[in-house]
């Protein structure tokens, strides 16, 4: 992409083209994600997007959950910083954010565990976090150092677009994509703002709920995905409820990538295998 060819059409018409296109560094930065779901496009396949608590049980733990999920097929993982007022989440990974904040688990040290996990890993990691720990950590400090230890994305959920211009701006500058997200309750005119800020995909919160409830795959939510593909050709992916692979399943139908999350932090919390549970998921999508 970033040719002889392009660099000299770039200088020729530099206006009409910044509009188009990211600069190098944004592109390199950013496309990762963007690469992984634009893959499994080609393929007619889905993204399975797994998300686990950084520091439950232990760090090295969490390392060690990240190499099974990319055995067991995972395209992308989700890794949750713990933080005392999970507001998004239900009980199942408010235990898991107790439990890692118990062992000393912070925002820095799942900054450090995500360097390690590059030294043998490419896969695409996006952070869960809350808008305070990222605050206190300093704004710019944070972007510049989660992509230097090679994270891809970040989910604020306690940060809409209205009042995320600041953050935007160094995540655009730094090259992090930036994840919001949609629910069933959202308006036309807010799913055409979430759609125009978010980079990587769109993260599409199935229910009108926290973290483990039940899903439901009924008319009005295949209506709604439909109605978001009509407006972009950003990935899609679904999250919140999903449990079982024959759910798993039916949400891939309709969207591009599928996020599990409490379901895999409960084998977790129990001492099961995820790896099995996982490679299921994958093949179910």
């Amino acid at each position: 992409m970033w040719g002889r060819k392009q660099r000299k059409v770039v200088r020729c018409d530099r206006i009409r083209l910044s509009y188009v296109y990211p600069s190098i560094s944004e592109y390199k930065a950013m496309s990762k994600i963007a690469r992984v779901f634009r893959q499994l496009r080609k393929t007619g396949k889905k993204a399975l997007i797994p998300y686990i608590m950084a520091g439950d049980t232990s760090l090295n733990d969490t390392k060690r959950f990240v190499s099974e999920l990319e055995e067991a097929g995972a395209d992308i993982i989700e890794l949750g910083v713990p933080f005392t007022d999970p507001l998004a989440d239900g009980p199942t990974i408010q235990r898991a954010s107790e439990r890692a904040l118990a062992q000393g688990t912070t925002l820095k040290k799942v900054l450090a565990l995500v360097k390690e996990i590059r030294q043998d890993s490419e896969i695409p990691l996006i952070l869960m976090t809350y808008y305070n720990p990222v605050f206190k950590y300093g704004l710019e400090t944070f972007v510049k150092e989660a992509v230097r230890v090679g994270v891809n994305g970040i989910i604020v959920p306690d940060l809409i677009p209205d009042e995320a211009d600041d953050f935007l701006r160094l995540t655009k500058t730094y090259g992090l994509d930036t994840i919001f997200l949609l629910a069933p309750t959202s308006t036309e005119e807010r799913i055409k703002k979430i759609v125009r800020v978010s980079t990587g995909f769109i993260y599409y919160v199935s229910i009108t709920g926290i973290t483990g409830a039940q899903i439901l795959i009924d008319k009005s939510m295949k209506d709604t995905l439909s109605g978001i593909k009509k407006i972009t050709r950003k990935p899609v992916a679904v999250g919140f409820g999903i449990s079982k692979p024959e759910e798993a399943s039916a949400v891939a139908e309709l969207a591009d990538g599928v996020i599990v999350g409490s379901a895999i932090v409960r084998i977790i919390s129990e001492g099961k295998d995820i790896k099995s549970f996982v490679t299921a998921l994958k093949e179910a999508i």
